[in-house]
């Protein structure tokens, strides 16, 4: 063997892992600008342009109209398409989901909105559990007490002083049927990603759409364009970087990324509408709860993250001897 043999293989060998780190960057640069786009959806949800349609069916309006363009947007991106019974509860689950987490965003202050979904993992958690068996970790526990504390403060202090309990109740709602959404996939291992979220906005559409098509209140052309935006920029464009993102992203760390999500819905409302008449700041409940929920999921994450950091290293240094 010659002495250029051994340089060349050890050349080889730093490119591919030069490779792999820019990949790795990419990838997690493309979840963190997914968690960046999902998080203005307090920006569209709290416009002034749409105060011509009824308070009461805004919620659902809006989630109607954000799905519609949505699916028209994620259509062509569909490779494999395939029909299983896992996909109704999803797509059902789905629906609620949006439904209700718009209606949040419509009712209540954002930032309860987007905290209370957040609580997404809690449920997984009970869930999994509950009716699959699984095993309970001490991060696990850790991450059940801090957001229930955090949900409970919130409660508590609103209904103390009789706040719009109605957001509330469906923030909760979304975080518990985003649980559902969640484990359905589960059970979809080898299924188009597309395909999923383009048939959970199909689904959620046709289901809302009775309550949507033919209504006389009016928006103007600027709404119409912004609920366009809304679906494409707010949600399937995001949807694509973070299925992408996964690819060479470790589910952990691709969890601790996205919680830039529930921490720059309010600023979004903040920098946007704050003169405008009804803005609806957070709370102290709001950031205290919060808080206790944002610490819980880190607590719940970032242990695994640092686990498979540090087995990531120590294959890599094997792979050098």
């Amino acid at each position: 063997m010659s002495h250029a043999e051994p340089k060349c293989a050890a050349n080889s060998a730093q490119d591919t892992a030069s490779e792999l780190a820019r990949d790795g960057w990419l990838g997690r640069l493309q979840i963190v600008l997914a968690g960046v786009m999902w998080s203005t959806s307090g920006f569209f949800a709290k416009s002034p342009w749409f105060d011509a349609w009824p308070e009461d069916l805004r919620g659902l309006m809006l989630a109607f109209w954000r799905s519609f363009f949505a699916v028209v947007v994620l259509l062509p991106l569909i490779r494999r398409p395939s029909l299983q019974w896992q996909m109704l509860p999803m797509s059902v689950c789905f629906a609620v989901m949006v439904w209700s987490f718009m209606s949040a965003m419509v009712h209540g202050p954002a930032a309860n909105a987007i905290w209370l979904q957040y609580l997404c993992p809690v449920w997984v958690l009970i869930a999994g559990v509950t009716w699959l068996g699984e095993r309970v970790t001490a991060a696990d526990v850790r991450m059940f007490v801090c957001c229930l504390t955090g949900v409970a403060l919130i409660l508590c202090v609103e209904m103390w002083g009789g706040s719009n309990l109605y957001a509330t109740g469906m923030g909760l709602l979304s975080g518990v049927s985003f649980a559902g959404v969640v484990l359905s996939i589960r059970s979809l291992p080898g299924a188009d990603p597309a395909w999923l979220i383009a048939i959970n906005h199909g689904v959620t559409a046709l289901i809302l759409a009775p309550w949507v098509i033919g209504r006389s209140e009016a928006v103007g052309a600027i709404a119409y364009l912004a609920l366009g935006l809304f679906g494409v920029f707010q949600m399937s464009i995001p949807y694509i970087l973070f299925a992408r993102g996964l690819r060479t992203t470790s589910s952990p760390e691709a969890s601790v990324l996205t919680l830039v999500e529930p921490i720059l819905v309010p600023v979004w409302v903040f920098i946007a509408w704050r003169s405008h008449p009804s803005y609806e700041p957070p709370s102290w409940s709001a950031l205290a709860g919060g808080s206790l929920i944002l610490l819980g999921l880190l607590i719940r994450y970032v242990p695994a993250l640092l686990r498979a950091r540090r087995s990531a290293i120590t294959i890599s240094d094997e792979g050098r001897v």
